[in-house]
Parts: C-alpha cells; sequence; structure tokens
C-alpha cells in the first residue's frame, strides 16, 4: 500500500523546506517519490531537492488544474508502477487548486493499491490574511480541502497576527487541525501524527464535488458564449447570466503568467540581488510574486534564489545541469525579463 500525501500551499509559502524537514525526519527509512507539478515551463524545485536523493518527475507543461489532469493521472500510475513507493508526495503548483490534485488521486486509488493520505496545506502566518483578499478561489481552495494546514513563519508572527491567521482559517475550515507552533520547535514525527491523524474522507467528497461544480461551470461558461446573444435576459431567466457577470471561475492561466528561462549565462551575485531589489521595489516588469533560480556565478560558484513577494534570500547551492530562472507574477513582461537577465 503507498500513501499519497498532498502537501500544498500558495506561492511561496514554505513547501519546499517543510518537505526536506518531514523526509529527514519522518519519512526516514520508506521510499519516497516526490512528484512536483511545478506552473511554468522550467521546473526550478527540482534542483533544490536534488540532494535528498529522490525521484522526481518535473511535469511543465501547464498547471495541474486543466490541461494536466489527464497527463498526471498517467504519470502517477507509471510513478507508483514503476518504483512501488511506500509514500508518495505531490507538491503541486502554488496557484493549483488542492481539489483538482486530490480528483487525480481518487481515480487512482480505484484502479492501484494506494491510498490518500494527508492533505496538508502550508500559509505563511504573515501573509494569510493579504493572499486571501488577493486570490480568493485559488488560496482558499487549498485551506477548505485540507485536513492539516501548516503555519510558516509563526515565529515571527505576533500574538495577535497568529489568533487572527487561525480565526481566518478556521473561518473556511473549521475540521482542519492548524499547527501554529514554529516547525523547528517540533520534531517531523509529531506532525506526521497530526497528519495522519485527521480524516480525509471529508475532504475527499468536497473536493470530488468542487470538481464537478467545476466542470459544470466550465460546461455552462462555453455553452454560454455560444448561446448568448439568442435570447432575452429577463429578470428571472435562469441561463446562469447574471452569475457569471464577474467570471469568479478562473483558471491559473488566467490570473499568473510564469516566465521560465535555461541559460548558461553567468551572473555576479550583485547583479543577481540587483534584479530581485527591482523586483521588490518596483513594477517596472509586473508584478513579482516569485522568483526562483540557480545560475551560475563569475566566480565559479552557484547561486540559489528565492524571492517571495518583496523578501528574498541568495545561498550557494550545488551546480545543477544549467543555469534555471523562474518569475511567477501578474503582467509579466517576458521580453523585458530577458533583457534584465541578459539573456535577450
Amino acid at each position: 500500500m503507498t500513501k499519497i500525501d498532498i502537501i500544498s500551499g500558495f506561492l511561496g509559502a514554505g513547501k519546499t523546506t517543510f518537505i526536506k524537514k518531514m523526509i529527514e525526519e519522518a519519512f526516514t527509512g520508506e521510499q519516497v517519490v516526490l512528484i512536483e507539478n511545478e506552473f511554468g515551463e522550467v521546473g526550478i524545485d527540482g534542483g533544490f531537492l536534488k540532494d535528498s536523493g529522490i525521484q522526481i518527475t518535473e511535469m511543465n507543461s501547464g498547471c495541474i488544474c486543466c490541461s494536466l489532469v489527464g497527463d498526471f493521472g498517467k504519470n502517477l500510475n507509471e510513478v507508483i508502477t514503476k518504483y512501488h513507493p511506500d509514500r508518495i508526495l505531490i507538491e503541486p503548483s502554488g496557484v493549483g487548486k488542492l481539489s483538482d490534485v486530490m480528483k487525480s488521486v481518487i481515480d487512482i486509488e480505484k484502479e492501484q493499491d494506494v491510498k490518500l493520505n494527508g492533505l496538508v496545506t502550508v500559509v505563511n502566518a504573515l501573509k494569510a490574511s493579504k493572499q486571501m483578499k488577493a486570490f480568493g478561489e485559488f488560496f482558499n481552495n487549498q485551506i477548505e480541502c485540507a485536513t492539516t494546514v501548516i503555519l510558516s513563519r509563526s515565529q515571527n508572527a505576533t500574538p495577535e497576527q497568529l489568533e487572527f491567521c487561525v480565526k481566518q482559517i478556521q473561518a473556511l475550515n473549521p475540521k482542519a487541525a492548524i499547527i501554529t507552533t514554529d516547525w523547528n520547535a517540533i520534531n517531523g514525527k509529531q506532525i506526521l501524527k497530526v497528519m495522519e491523524g485527521q480524516d480525509s474522507l471529508e475532504m475527499k467528497l468536497l473536493a470530488d464535488q468542487m470538481h464537478k461544480q467545476e466542470e459544470e461551470e466550465h460546461e455552462h461558461e462555453h455553452h454560454h458564449d455560444h448561446d448568448h446573444e439568442e435570447h432575452e435576459h429577463g429578470e428571472n431567466c435562469t441561463c446562469g447570466c447574471h452569475d457569471h457577470d464577474h467570471h469568479h471561475h478562473h483558471h491559473a492561466d488566467d490570473v499568473f503568467t510564469s516566465w521560465g528561462k535555461e541559460t548558461p549565462h553567468k551572473y555576479e551575485k550583485s547583479k543577481i540581488e540587483e534584479i530581485l531589489k527591482t523586483f521588490r521595489d518596483t513594477e517596472d516588469y509586473g508584478t513579482i510574486l516569485r522568483a526562483k533560480g540557480m545560475v551560475e556565478s563569475t566566480d565559479g560558484t552557484w547561486i540559489y534564489f528565492d524571492m517571495v513577494e518583496g523578501e528574498y534570500e541568495l545561498r550557494e547551492g550545488e551546480p545543477d545541469y544549467t543555469g534555471r530562472l523562474c518569475v511567477i507574477g501578474t503582467n509579466i513582461d517576458a521580453h523585458r525579463l530577458e533583457e534584465l537577465f541578459e539573456i535577450a
């Protein structure tokens, strides 16, 4: 029996760090396969996790909630058949919907000896309120479908911030266990007990339902676009036209743009830092939500950088097969990004 844990979380919540912790502290002795669904053309996170010695399937042809559901199931089936792992960790793209990923796993439970196990969402305690407002359904869906919510950066939040954050999460999902202790202060095994102690049956049904509803809405929108002109919309019209005036149903592709490039270009560390400061302090290249990459430095080392909503870090890392860059945001100017990174 293979356990499948889904570790979701919004862009930059700290999923990769959390996964590393769990691999080192909780899943020792288990054969673990990590499946990532990166939103964007270039798979960046693979490089960050290479040193854990895990098989990684990077799927970069789009966002799982639309084009990837078919492929995703196929890939997942292949991994189970090929590796027979004890545990599969699925890290969906930060803008995927948790219910969509769950639906794919539920479908596979019918054919393979697998069990949808932990449904975890990592939430940045300092940014939750802001992200709920800004990204509505994408953000909320990940919380509504989780059985365990883990707060990252909780050690940096004031007691008031932390309580407010917990209240907001409970309003969306009163049944989820919420881990508020700084995760560096507790062992991964303790976290695993909480994750596995939560019943996911209800969440499975919920995810199924959400998925169906989305498909119906999607169908309806297609219909609606065709026969919109053909009848009068009265006050009591039932075609749903009133509901769809505001198009509350989005695919990640409509909201976020992802720009990714591979490049052998060597950079000065100061140059990368200057770029990240530009992203943080201006909107010259669009609204940058996330920038991540690993590139070779002019001094022969490798620079790993990671920026999330205005906070960035640079560190030295292992050489990768080539330099990789990924930027996610809204209204991104791809051509100018190429110029900025000197790869135009």
